[in-house]
C-alpha cells in the first residue's frame, strides 16, 4: 500500500475540511454608514442580516457606527468586516482604506436636480448668476454634491457665480417662496413629497444631474479574496431573496424600490463623484464633507 499517497490524500481531505469549517465558522460584521444606533439598524437591516447568514453560511453581524469616520477607522482596526455605504462616502473609504469592492445596491433614478417655482422668472441655470441656491446637508451625494456640479458642469462657479446655502429642504422651498433664494438642489424622491406639502406652488425642474453610482458593500482589506469572492456569488445566486429583505426595512431602506446588485462594479464608477470633490475644493478625497 501506498501510505504517501494515502497520508497526502488524506492531509488534503483534512485541509479542505477545515477550510469548510473555518467558512462556516466566520463571522462577518456589518456596518451601514446612514443609520446611526443599534435599534434602527436592526429595524432597517435585520431582515437582510438573517438572509444573508443563511445564504452565505457565514454569521453576520449588524455592528452599528456613529458617523462614516467611525466607520472607516472600525474597518481600519479591523473591528468590522462589510460596510455599506454611498457613493460620496466610497471616495473617501477608497483613499483611506482601500477596501473592496464587492457588490452595488443600485437606486433607480438616483440623480440630484436643480429646482425653481415657475413664475420666479429663473427659466435655466444661467439665470441663476449671482443669486442664491440652497442646497441640502454638506457631503450628501444627491442634495449636495450632485446639484453643484450640475451647476459647474452648465457654466456656473458656485461660491462665485452663485452664493450657496445650506438649508433643510422643507424651509428651502419657503424661502424660495419669499424670494430669499432662487433655486433648491435635491433628489427625484423629494419632488413628490414637495409637491405634497406645498400644494401653493409648482415646482420646475431647471437641471437635472446624470445617474448617480450605486451604494456599495465594501469588504475591509483584512477580508480574504475567497470570502469576498464568496459573498459575491451569495448576493449572484439570491438576488431575490436578499432584495426582498432590504426591503423589509420600512423607513430608510425604501430608497431601494426596484434595485438590483450589481456585481460588476468598478473604481472608476465613481470618478464623477471624485469630479464633485474637486469641485467643492476637496480634491484629495480623504475626509467626509460635513463632518
Amino acid at each position: 500500500m501506498n501510505w504517501t499517497k494515502h497520508l497526502a490524500t488524506a492531509a488534503a481531505v483534512i485541509g479542505l475540511t477545515a477550510t469548510a469549517i473555518s467558512a462556516q465558522a466566520q463571522t462577518l460584521r456589518l456596518a451601514v454608514t446612514d443609520i446611526v444606533g443599534l435599534e434602527n439598524l436592526q429595524r432597517e437591516y435585520a431582515g437582510f442580516q438573517k438572509i444573508l447568514s443563511e445564504k452565505s453560511g457565514m454569521k453576520v453581524e449588524l455592528f452599528p457606527v456613529p458617523n462614516r469616520t467611525a466607520a472607516v477607522e472600525a474597518l481600519n482596526a479591523k473591528k468590522i468586516d462589510l460596510v455599506l455605504t454611498g457613493p460620496a462616502e466610497y471616495v473617501v473609504f477608497k483613499k483611506r482604506t482601500d477596501a473592496k469592492l464587492v457588490v452595488g445596491f443600485s437606486r433607480p433614478e438616483y440623480y440630484g436636480s436643480v429646482v425653481t417655482l415657475v413664475g420666479s422668472g429663473i427659466d435655466g441655470v444661467e439665470d441663476l448668476k449671482g443669486k442664491k441656491v440652497a442646497l441640502g446637508d454638506v457631503g450628501s451625494t444627491s442634495r449636495h454634491l450632485s446639484p453643484i456640479q450640475v451647476l459647474a458642469d452648465l457654466g456656473l462657479k458656485p461660491g462665485q457665480d452663485v452664493q450657496i446655502l445650506h438649508i433643510n429642504r422643507n424651509v428651502a422651498v419657503e424661502a424660495m417662496k419669499r424670494g430669499d433664494v432662487s433655486a433648491i438642489g435635491i433628489n427625484r424622491t423629494d419632488l413628490p413629497g414637495l409637491s405634497k406639502r406645498h400644494p401653493d406652488v409648482v415646482f420646475k425642474v431647471i437641471a437635472r444631474g446624470r445617474d448617480l453610482p450605486n451604494d456599495v458593500l465594501l469588504a475591509g482589506t483584512h477580508v480574504p479574496d475567497a470570502v469576498v469572492g464568496q459573498m459575491k456569488k451569495v448576493f449572484s445566486e439570491n438576488s431575490e431573496a436578499l432584495i426582498a429583505a432590504v426591503l423589509m426595512g420600512p423607513d430608510e431602506n425604501q430608497k431601494f424600490q426596484g434595485m438590483k446588485f450589481i456585481p460588476s462594479i468598478a473604481d472608476a464608477d465613481y470618478n464623477y463623484v471624485r469630479k464633485m470633490y474637486a469641485t467643492i475644493g476637496q480634491a484629495q478625497y480623504a475626509a467626509f464633507v460635513g463632518d
